[in-house]
């Protein structure tokens, strides 16, 4: 990988890449969910001393309103050999483990086809599924950004949090990698991970996502929530990648209307996502559906859903839906 002060950082080629969403659905009801934080403290407070609200609630799954995001990601490296990588756990582990089962990741995780997973973040709706992935594969390999807190690893290890509902009784034992911030870190030729360092509300700090660069179609962006924004990472790509003036893809939260409020002073914002010729967005979870709709308005190449497993909206790839960008 070329590193050198004159050079555009090459992280090699990847044959195909297939993408699955396991669960976007972060949280049921925005409402419940703004009002644990609001009645904790605030969106300055620790996640893990906000008691979140975990029956009763009409939307959620069996009452608890954590869902969780989780992708699972399958590359065809150049030689023809391949690679999958789990990206985030999600949070409620009772939904996550509904669907794992339901797409097989729990039989993939079992069999160790799964390489490794990797933590976009430490938010709630992203890690504290963990269980969920721990339970059929407890010495999985986890990439996590520079940023956890302490916290983050007692959970890995087996602790309980209870004020937060959270809770992992199956402690992790596989090596954990923690990634420096303001790197590009490939994981094998063609795929890459780049650590960002981001404040984020809930005592949160620190946001990594993937780069996969396919072979004769361009650059590929895959994310958890985006939280270092959407533009910020394109322009990064672009002047830092080689060949990152060809974005072909991205995938994944863009965090630009995650509680549905989005203003009018957006829509420059969105528009502006035209200017890198990307050729497929297939963004979900905390992009929220305004804003899908407004690129879709805007004739932006969105890349629509099934709305079905519990995702509300066809606007955008939901829980189940699969797409393979080459």
């Amino acid at each position: 990988m070329s590193t050198d002060n004159m050079t555009k950082i090459d992280i090699g080629r990847i044959k195909g890449l297939k993408v699955k969403v396991i669960s976007e659905t972060g949280w049921f009801n925005n409402k419940v969910l703004l009002s644990d934080i609001e009645k904790a403290g605030g969106m300055s407070i620790s996640q893990y001393e906000i008691p979140w609200t975990d029956t009763g609630v009409k939307e959620g799954y069996k009452g608890n309103n954590a869902g969780g995001f989780s992708t699972l990601i399958e590359v065809e490296l150049l030689d023809g050999s391949k690679k999958k990588i789990l990206l985030d756990t999600g949070w409620n582990p009772s939904w996550m483990e509904k669907r794992f089962q339901e797409e097989g990741i729990d039989k993939m995780l079992t069999r160790k086809e799964i390489d490794f997973m990797v933590c976009s973040h430490e938010h709630f709706d992203h890690f504290w599924g963990i269980e969920a992935t721990t339970k059929y594969y407890p010495d999985i390999p986890i990439y996590v950004p520079r940023g956890f807190y302490q916290e983050g690893f007692d959970l890995l290890q087996g602790k309980a949090f209870l004020k937060a509902n959270v809770k992992n009784a199956y402690p992790h034992t596989g090596k954990i990698t923690v990634l420096d911030s303001g790197k590009v870190t490939q994981l094998f030729p063609g795929a890459a991970l780049v650590t960002f360092d981001v404040p984020i509300i809930c005592r949160v700090f620190g946001e990594q996502a993937f780069l996969f660069n396919i072979q004769d179609k361009g650059i590929v962006l895959i994310t958890g929530c985006c939280h270092m924004g959407i533009i910020s990472f394109l322009q990064y790509v672009k002047e830092t990648i080689a060949g990152g003036e060809k974005i072909y893809g991205i995938q994944g939260g863009l965090h630009i209307s995650p509680f549905e409020n989005l203003e009018p002073q957006y829509d420059a914002f969105i528009l502006s996502l035209r200017d890198y010729g990307i050729e497929k967005i297939a963004s979900n979870h905390c992009t929220g559906y305004l804003a899908v709709e407004k690129m879709i308005q805007a004739n932006l190449p969105v890349i629509k859903g099934t709305a079905r497993n519990g995702s509300k909206w066809n606007s955008y790839l939901g829980n189940g839906d699969e797409l393979i960008f080459a």
